[in-house]
């Protein structure tokens, strides 16, 4: 399944699901106790939500160099990482909030 986040001022931002819904936990929209199949994502909430996201992506890249100096102080192999982390999966949603913030536009989502 994929998750589609739509703006009348954006293309559309297409995501598997598990990604999807991992940038819909972070922001504060999807838990699985209310799971979020269809929602929307008001200009005002914008700001709290890109603060979320710059966030969770300080909070993952210090956790990797965390993970890494501990592997070297233990002498061993680094550890392996997604090749695609959360810089790479949410900078698109990032832009078209962006954007939407500015053009003061709605986004809306879908499965």
């Amino acid at each position: 399944m994929l998750y589609k986040f739509k703006s009348k001022v954006t293309g559309d931002v297409i995501m598997l699901q598990a990604n999807g819904q991992h940038m819909l936990e972070i922001i504060g929209k999807h838990s699985t106790s209310e799971p979020s199949i269809k929602g929307i994502l008001l200009p005002e909430q914008m700001p709290g939500a890109l603060q979320a996201l710059k966030n969770a992506l300080v909070l993952e890249e210090a956790q990797q160099q965390e993970a890494l100096a501990q592997a070297k102080a233990d002498k061993l192999p680094p550890p392996r990482f997604e090749a695609i982390g959360l810089r790479q999966r949410s900078l698109p949603f990032i832009d078209m909030m962006n954007q939407c913030l500015k053009a003061k536009e709605v986004i809306t989502w879908g499965v």
